[in-house]
């Protein structure tokens, strides 16, 4: 089977012990393996997938617990270094009562920001692997040019590349910058994932449509464009569209549902290999597919506090598919 490389950061989320309050009136946390890339790993690999993360944690004890809690997920650490430059990246969140989070990081810098472009192993990727990234770990640091290294490397061994940009302005000097790095990046990319709160943001079009059309840039063939609850709508640049509903669930965390959701599709994408060869001409039916599923793995994330903790099974996916089935 091939391989689902994600790359960026790993950090440790505290949550908090109840929800609809601010950040400074929270009086306890839960600590929780976190960070976008390093979720969507887990993801692949809690659904039976092959999965290895690349990133850098710092020679801290909360580094090892990260580095355990990867591999008790399956996922394939063996491309995680260690530092003692800098300490692991924390965040500590609060809910509101609708599950959604507000955030206050920690990492200036982080270990993440560390990893060096020579750290990038030059024969890590083959053909059919997809490689995954964000854009937290895109700012001006080492870790931005290990990005550049690895989406090279494993373009050039014809893997997929998939990109969440996962918007977090509060780790940028300012707003524009966080976009500039997007844009620079974006056409890259074979596969985007964008959520209805990035897009204007992102794009700078308030039309839909034409905030869409924007996107197709480069190398870019597919946009998902995610809106919670309301489902997720797939954009080919051959002109397809398809558009499947989300399942309600009683939200208890939202932490990792954008995660778990593009997990699933790269883990479709993965177990039939035959779409990513021929990922120009995916079918109605096959990206219908692909997207109840993902829809599926989100809604079962987002029922559950936490992170990589509330990422499901393959068994789990099935069994709420088969009691949700209109």
């Amino acid at each position: 089977m091939a391989t689902v490389y994600t790359i960026g950061e790993a950090l440790i989320d505290f949550i908090p012990d109840r929800k609809g309050v601010e950040l400074k009136q929270v009086e306890s946390f839960a600590k929780a393996a976190g960070g976008a890339p390093a979720n969507v790993a887990c993801a692949v690999a809690k659904l039976g997938g092959h999965a290895a993360f690349i990133g850098k944690l710092g020679a801290d004890a909360f580094g090892d617990f990260l580095v355990e809690k990867l591999a008790a997920s399956g996922v394939d650490v063996s491309r995680v270094l260690r530092t003692s430059e800098a300490n692991t990246a924390l965040a500590f969140v609060s809910l509101k009562e609708d599950g959604d989070r507000d955030f206050s990081f920690y990492r200036n810098p982080s270990a993440d920001m560390l990893l060096h472009e020579n750290e990038i192993g030059s024969g890590w990727f083959t053909a059919g692997d997809l490689l995954h990234f964000c854009s937290v770990d895109l700012i001006e640091a080492p870790v931005k040019y290990a990005h550049r290294k690895a989406i090279e490397l494993a373009r050039q061994a014809g893997a997929v590349i998939s990109f969440d940009p996962n918007v977090r302005l509060p780790l940028w000097p300012d707003p524009e910058s966080c976009r500039r790095a997007i844009h620079e990046f974006l056409p890259l990319s074979h596969i985007v994932k964008i959520s209805d709160e990035e897009l204007s943001f992102i794009t700078g079009h308030e039309d839909e449509k034409e905030a869409i059309a924007s996107l197709f840039v480069g190398d870019v063939q597919h946009v998902i464009y995610t809106r919670g609850a309301a489902g997720a709508t797939w954009f080919s640049r051959n002109g397809l569209e398809v558009s499947e509903p989300g399942n309600r669930v009683e939200v208890a965390d939202t932490t990792g549902a954008g995660d778990s959701f593009i997990g699933g599709v790269l883990y479709q994408l993965q177990s039939a290999s035959h779409l990513l060869k021929e990922l120009g001409q995916l079918s109605r039916e096959h990206i219908g597919e692909v997207l109840r599923f993902a829809n599926a793995a989100a809604a079962l994330t987002a029922s559950r506090p936490g992170a990589i903790d509330a990422l499901p099974t393959l068994r789990e996916v099935d069994t709420f598919r088969s009691s949700t089935k209109r």
